[in-house]
């Protein structure tokens, strides 16, 4: 009898801690207290704005969309690519028209300029196969070029183009079911990857990340970046010329970090999830908000770095920021599922203009 008192009680400690480490590793025990250094310019009707790209070269915004709450609000799920004119002070957003055939349902985005167009990556989550759509932007004119797919695309999440026939790009589960899934999203295992294309033929890069979630890569520092959610960190590495990667160290973000956009002085400014548990749940339709939160990260080197928050609000604004992309003083910040994204503007002497 006292044997299998002792051994209930080491099962009770074993839960506890179980439950303990989920808690604190998911941020669910950190209380939000809003703080920006400016306001809330605009807010622009699209559904699901969950990444955006913007060319300071051009002056435009290119916003990855899916109505991701759709389920929930018991309507038909859409989705597309947007561009925003950033010289039109009333940003309004411009659906692109593609003859792209079936379903559209983009996530993660990557934009790489050729000459006088644009080459864009878009993740496609419409098909039971996930794929990896190609699209050729001239101006506002928005072709589809071609479907790209592999058994290496298990759950890809985000995708960086580093050259004409060549990207990494994320995925943030290896397991789609089962134990696997349980252990990575709760346990926080590290069975995620970074997978290379080099033209011709797909290949793991990087592995053991948790949660590989926003990736990009800064060509003036050889740099490639990827958030780690799960961990709550970015990872750093440097590529070599046959696109293998080197690790260089984790940085410690104290937040759930999602999408990876660079300022023009080469800072990180990534969207973040504040409190996980509280994400998984508005995701699912069981709570009406989850926290939003915006962090700027200074990278000179391994070991030299700042993290700053910019901007911290518990979801009563928009729910679930994803990415952060900076133009001028303004921040577009995207989000999972709200019907509307922010335009927030920095500073002091900030005036609501638009």
């Amino acid at each position: 009898m006292r044997k299998l008192k002792k051994i209930l009680l080491v099962l009770f400690c074993a839960l506890l801690i179980f439950v303990a480490h989920i808690l604190i590793s998911t941020g669910f025990f950190r209380t939000i207290e809003p703080q920006f250094d400016g306001i809330i310019a605009k807010k622009v009707a699209i559904r699901g704005a969950e990444d955006i790209i913007i060319s300071k070269e051009d002056g435009f915004a290119l916003i990855s969309s899916t109505d991701r709450a759709a389920r929930i609000r018991k309507r038909k799920k859409t989705g597309g690519l947007f561009l925003v004119d950033l010289e039109d002070k009333n940003f309004t957003p411009l659906k692109l028209s593609d003859q792209l055939k079936g379903s559209f349902w983009p996530h993660g985005i990557s934009l790489y300029k050729k000459d006088s167009t644009y080459q864009i990556l878009a993740i496609n989550h419409a098909n039971r196969e996930q794929t990896i759509e190609v699209f050729e932007l001239n101006g506002k004119e928005l072709k589809h070029t071609s479907t790209l797919k592999d058994p290496a695309m298990i759950q890809p999440n985000d995708v960086v183009q580093v050259g004409e026939n060549q990207f990494y790009f994320t995925n943030d589960h290896k397991y789609l079911k089962g134990f696997g899934r349980f252990a990575e999203d709760y346990l926080g295992f590290g069975f995620s990857n970074v997978v290379y294309y080099d033209g011709n033929s797909y290949r793991e890069v990087a592995s053991g990340i948790a949660y590989a979630n926003g990736i990009n890569y800064d060509p003036d520092r050889n740099l490639l970046f990827v958030a780690s959610p799960r961990g709550f960190l970015v990872k750093v590495y440097e590529t070599e010329k046959d696109g293998s990667l080197s690790f260089i160290e984790d940085i410690p973000c104290g937040t759930g970090v999602d999408n990876i956009e660079f300022d023009e002085e080469g800072n990180l400014w990534i969207g973040s999830h504040p409190n996980l548990l509280r994400f998984s749940a508005y995701a699912a339709g069981k709570k009406e908000t989850s926290p939003s939160e915006i962090i700027k990260i200074a990278y000179r080197k391994k070991g030299d770095y700042t993290v700053e928050k910019i901007y911290v609000e518990t979801g009563e604004d928009m729910s679930a920021s994803t990415v952060a992309a900076t133009y001028n003083n303004l921040i577009f910040v995207g989000n999972v599922m709200d019907d509307n994204f922010l335009i927030l503007e920095k500073g002091e002497g900030a005036k609501c203009r638009f």
